[in-house]
């Protein structure tokens, strides 16, 4: 679904050229009365400004035309390194604690809970490399209004363009976007993951991956357990946490002896590589295979990823209790 465009969108173009003095005189009046109320424009106005000054003794002298192309050329270049580099972001109260919400022009790139933090301080996009932080507005509470959503239960997908630039290597990337495709009200392992991205021993590296997402509840990490279904390493050390957004998504959990756990056998079990989702007692779940399965708390959330009930164990006709 794409996201609408919002006012600071809209105006970027003006805003640029009116930076560079080259606005029309009504597109500069809009700029301006817009500056008045968007801290974040105001802040990109200023650097759009500064860029421009760097080659004001240029348009002062006699150049020759190539020369002022090329000078343009070099503006026009840096303002869209700029535009690539500054990352928007709001700190929203939520049921799970304050989290930061930030975007950049390419999407959303970083969604984190602060804890007893409040402002960029305590936020990782602080030390982010090649990353300008710019306290954002309006823009961003479209995406709060959605996530609060999601944590209550009305919304299954929060619809985001994503930009995994704090993502940090190519590992790391494509562990995120396989922990994307799982599917609301499901789980699988960190072993089922390190199979999808072609890297069936990097399991720990896995963990180790996700336990840094940048975006936590968006690419649902929550969704993803240990090979005995047990609830490891998330957001650092949050597991509370962990079992919570399960429960808003109906996967069922329990509380064993010295750990939290999903309880795979009220569970549906889609096995790897099969399209047909079977009851946990199906025999063609071996231990082998459980480990690197996905579960569904539900026969509904199971037929909405697209799956058919086995033809074997029949749990359109035999569903579980709870």
């Amino acid at each position: 679904m794409k996201q609408a465009t919002t006012v600071c969108d809209r105006i970027e173009p003006d805003l640029v050229a009116t930076a560079m003095g080259e606005a029309r005189p009504g597109a500069a009046r809009r700029v301006h009365e817009h500056l008045g109320i968007c801290r974040s424009c105001r802040e990109a106005f200023g650097r759009y400004q500064a860029i421009d000054g760097l080659i004001a003794g240029t348009r002062e002298e006699a150049v020759p035309a190539e020369g002022l192309a090329a000078s343009r050329g070099e503006l026009e270049a840096r303002l869209a390194d700029l535009r690539s580099r500054l990352v928007a972001y709001r700190v929203f109260p939520s049921p799970l604690g304050p989290i930061l919400i930030a975007r950049s022009e390419q999407g959303v790139s970083l969604v984190e809970y602060l804890g007893r933090g409040r402002g960029l301080g305590a936020s990782r996009l602080s030390l982010a490399s090649g990353v300008e932080p710019v306290e954002g507005g309006p823009e961003l509470e479209g995406l709060h209004r959605e996530l609060i959503e999601y944590l209550g239960g009305r919304r299954t997908h929060l619809a985001w363009p994503l930009d995994l630039r704090l993502a940090s290597s190519d590992f790391h990337r494509a562990v995120l976007e396989a922990t994307a495709a799982i599917p609301y009200g499901a789980v699988t392992s960190y072993t089922h993951i390190a199979d999808e991205i072609g890297r069936p021993e990097a399991t720990r590296a896995v963990a180790q991956a996700l336990r840094w997402n940048p975006l936590p509840i968006v690419v649902p990490c929550h969704r993803v357990v240990g090979a005995s279904g047990a609830l490891i390493g998330y957001a650092g050390n949050r597991l509370p946490l962990k079992r919570r957004l399960l429960g808003v998504e109906g996967v069922p959990t329990l509380k064993a002896a010295d750990d939290v756990r999903v309880a795979r056998q009220s569970m549906y079990v889609l096995g790897p590589g099969d399209e047909e989702y079977c009851l946990p007692t199906c025999p063609s779940i071996t231990p082998a295979r459980r480990a690197r399965s996905t579960f569904f708390g539900s026969q509904g959330r199971a037929e909405a990823a697209g799956m058919a009930p086995c033809t074997t164990c029949r749990p359109d006709l035999h569903p579980l209790s709870r």
